[in-house]
């Protein structure tokens, strides 16, 4: 079943603009990698400040998208963000209705 999700992303800042968006992409095509899944919002909120230290970061580059997602495709996208090392912290809920 496809439901809507926004995914909370947290990006290091310590690599350049490039790394950050071939990361952004990459997430993207995790999303995206069962074809019936698609992301149809990229907000990009930029580098802000974190409430506390992440891995000796105290900067992290803020994306949030809004998708829709086939439920059991969700481990497998938690699975990659986790082993990712470009992402800081990751979030993906289903959004009020």
């Amino acid at each position: 079943m496809v439901r809507e999700y926004e995914v909370a992303l947290v990006f290091r800042v310590d690599t350049n603009e490039n790394v950050t968006n071939q990361a952004i992409e990459q997430v993207q095509s995790w999303v995206e990698a069962d074809e019936i899944s698609k992301i149809t919002k990229i907000n990009r909120w930029g580098r802000r400040k974190l409430a506390y230290e992440i891995d000796k970061q105290r900067e992290g580059y803020y994306v949030f998208m809004d998708a829709e997602i086939e439920t059991t495709h969700i481990p497998e996208i938690e699975r990659n963000l986790k082993l990712s090392n470009d992402v800081l912290r990751y979030l993906i809920v289903r959004p009020e209705a």
